[in-house]
């Protein structure tokens, strides 16, 4: 098939690349001038594990094309995939003026019957809008269809090719029967391709989202309970997460969740709770939980240092919100260090991916090491916000060597607490017991 993807972010490049992979021709237009130039030049743009392998392959092959013109990028394509941002507003709201902008360029430009699919994460009503957008200068036939991403950065790849489902949200025949042919290869293992109308696809994603994010947050308030009465909070974790119909995922307590996702889609999904004068008490306790939860490991750093942080030096170990992505949206990690900095603390930080974003937002502010270990030379103490796979098993002996005192503070808590307690760390993490090197 001849498909179009209007946006080149995490979601659209994905999106692209994965289906020339399976023998399809694929264009992805974006405005950005200096972006689409690198890749055309081969360059990817955003750091996804297995992606770069397929976007070579998929160039090399002359399946994958990128430009800024719109009309150059749809034409002839039977497909068109909307997978642009659909930032926060200042209300809450998903702002929707990306996607309803294309939508009007659209209309005049469609020579063919097209099925115009919404990929980005929209509040429910947008394919209403998007139709009604591109009709108002539409000379032929079309549809819109709600396709929600259902991907997991870092993983992003991997859940493309072998989804769990595909959600696809249409009333027309016509365009069902398309896109069965479109996601056919994808679930050739048996996994659903689960059909509805617009409106619940659109609540769908957000109310997958939102329940992943509270599914965390409730882990979060338990671990902070197991503080205050003394329990184990993996002890907790895996009592309740062995019931098959809680399951084990998402159960990990630490410092919260960020991201491109969860953040806004929990806001946007208030808001439009709000919209129909429902109160979705819930999701508002979740975001009020989450907000504290980031920066609660900031208290324990002051009782620690007896209430003075000036002149401390702390090395920050993880600046992506999660392990496999450069993405820094709503990373804790820049909470934590905004928090650090205002008391006087001197930060030294690496991660393995996510260090060019930070220094466009942060500048100078803090130092950037190459590894974990140039970091926590000459520090304080260590923060740990993001559970890279390389921090899981450092080599504690080179460590005590450049650390001026052992301690760790533990936002993923990543260490088992008796190997701490006889490496002699002062140690603390989220929901268990403090150890006192």
């Amino acid at each position: 098939m001849k498909i179009a993807v209007v946006g080149t972010g995490y979601v659209g490049l994905v999106t692209g690349t994965c289906f020339a992979e399976t023998g399809n021709t694929v264009t992805c237009v974006d405005i950005d001038q200096e972006k689409v130039k690198k890749l055309q030049n081969g360059k990817i743009t955003i750091y996804e594990p297995g992606l770069e392998q397929l976007f070579e392959r998929n160039i090399k092959q002359e399946r994958l094309f990128f430009t800024t013109n719109l009309a150059e990028g749809i034409k002839d394509a039977k497909i068109i995939f909307l997978a642009l941002p659909t930032p926060p507003g200042e209300d809450g709201s998903a702002d929707l003026k990306y996607i309803l902008k294309v939508a009007s360029d659209l209309g005049p430009i469609l020579s063919d019957y097209t099925v115009i699919i919404d990929k980005s994460t929209v509040p429910v009503g947008t394919a209403d809008k998007v139709r009604d957008r591109i009709a108002a200068n539409a000379k032929v036939e079309f549809d819109v269809v709600s396709n929600p991403e259902f991907l997991r950065e870092g993983v992003a790849v991997e859940d493309f090719m072998k989804p769990d489902r595909v959600v696809i949200g249409t009333n027309s025949p016509r365009a069902r029967k398309i896109m069965e042919a479109l996601y056919a290869p994808y679930v050739r293992q048996g996994n659903p391709i689960i059909f509805m109308d617009e409106r619940s696809a659109e609540l769908t994603k957000y109310a997958a989202n939102s329940f992943l994010a509270t599914k965390i947050t409730f882990m979060n308030e338990i671990a902070n309970l197991c503080e205050l009465v003394g329990a184990d909070v993996d002890s907790v974790r895996r009592g309740v997460g062995t019931d098959s119909r809680i399951g084990k995922r998402f159960l990990f307590p630490g410092i919260g969740y960020g991201g491109s996702c969860f953040p806004k889609d929990v806001q946007a999904l208030a808001k439009s709770a709000s919209d129909v004068k429902y109160d979705f008490r819930i999701l508002n306790a979740v975001m009020d939980v989450n907000e504290d939860q980031k920066t609660r490991l900031i208290e324990r750093i002051k009782t620690h240092f007896k209430g003075n942080l000036k002149g401390k030096t702390i090395a920050f170990w993880g600046l992506s919100f999660k392990p496999h992505t450069d993405d820094i949206r709503e990373a804790p990690s820049l909470y934590n260090i905004e928090a650090l900095l205002s008391e006087g603390v001197t930060i030294r930080a690496h991660d393995p991916e996510a260090i060019e974003n930070v220094k466009r937002i942060v500048g100078d502010k803090i130092g950037y090491f190459d590894t974990p270990y140039d970091a926590a030379e000459g520090a304080d103490a260590i923060f740990i916000a993001t559970e890279w796979p390389e921090f899981r098993t450092p080599d504690f002996e080179k460590l005590s060597g450049l650390l001026k005192s052992k301690v760790i503070f533990d936002g993923r808590n990543l260490y088992d607490l008796s190997n701490m307690k006889e490496l002699g760390y002062t140690y603390f993490s989220i929901g268990r017991e403090v150890i006192n090197g």
